[in-house]
């Protein structure tokens, strides 16, 4: 018999994967798309590009790092603090780990029983999944977060380089919004997919969003393009 498909082991990774791409090509596209309504010209465009991708990769990495590790030092946290408390009290613990099953529709009797089972089997785990509602699957992993933020970012950079480095000059802000579009569909997609999730809803929320951060940069670098010339 074949296995169900579930996606929830997938949501570490995939949030910082899909974040990380995202963010990448959009904020990467935004910043040429800025540069090139205030100064069209090849070596200002790239360059831009290049210091977009840079600092947005390192910027991406470290804060998905700190922010996980934050998570990560809270779940610690309130499980230590569990494991203290069973120590100390591991009756009440018990009551507890039996009324959060009544809660979920078993009979008072055999909450009880199952609460007894899982504590005589590992109380610390039981209390850990069930109370806390932290599991090996969800479990916060700065480390991961971090290189798949890192890695992604610079995947989704990748395409508005390119496009900065063959591109006519003329014509680099269609250029660049265009390809991007494309690409955010794409990513919009295969997120959606991978998570199990609309794919039509995914790739109209990217989309929208993203076409609103880039018009507003465009606005932003021809408006300053202007003053300053």
């Amino acid at each position: 018999m074949e296995l169900e498909k579930h996606y929830v082991n997938r949501v570490g990774w995939l949030r910082a994967a899909v974040l990380g791409a995202n963010d990448g090509l959009l904020s990467t596209t935004s910043i040429v798309i800025g540069v090139a309504a205030a100064d069209p010209s090849r070596h200002a465009i790239i360059l831009a590009a290049l210091a977009g991708t840079i600092a947005g990769a390192m910027s991406m990495a470290a804060g998905e790092y700190v922010s996980v590790s934050s998570q990560a030092d809270t779940e610690k946290s309130d499980i230590n603090r569990e494991k203290k408390e069973l120590e100390k009290m591991p009756e009440i613990e018990l009551h507890e780990l039996a009324k959060i099953y009544e809660k979920r529709g078993v009979s008072k009797e055999t909450a009880m029983l199952v609460a007894k089972e899982l504590t005589d089997h590992n109380a610390l785990e039981a209390h850990t999944k069930d109370e806390l509602g932290i599991n090996e699957i969800t479990v916060a992993k700065p480390f991961q977060a971090s290189v798949a933020s890192f890695f992604s970012f610079l995947s989704g950079a990748a395409l508005p380089m390119v496009v900065s480095i063959f591109a006519p000059e003329k014509n680099m802000v269609y250029y660049q919004y265009g390809f991007s579009i494309i690409f955010l569909m794409i990513l919009g997609a295969i997120a959606a997919k991978t998570g199990g999730s609309n794919i039509g809803v995914a790739i109209v929320r990217i989309c929208f969003w993203g076409t609103i951060a880039m018009v507003i940069t465009a606005i932003v670098g021809y408006v300053f393009g202007v003053n300053i010339s």
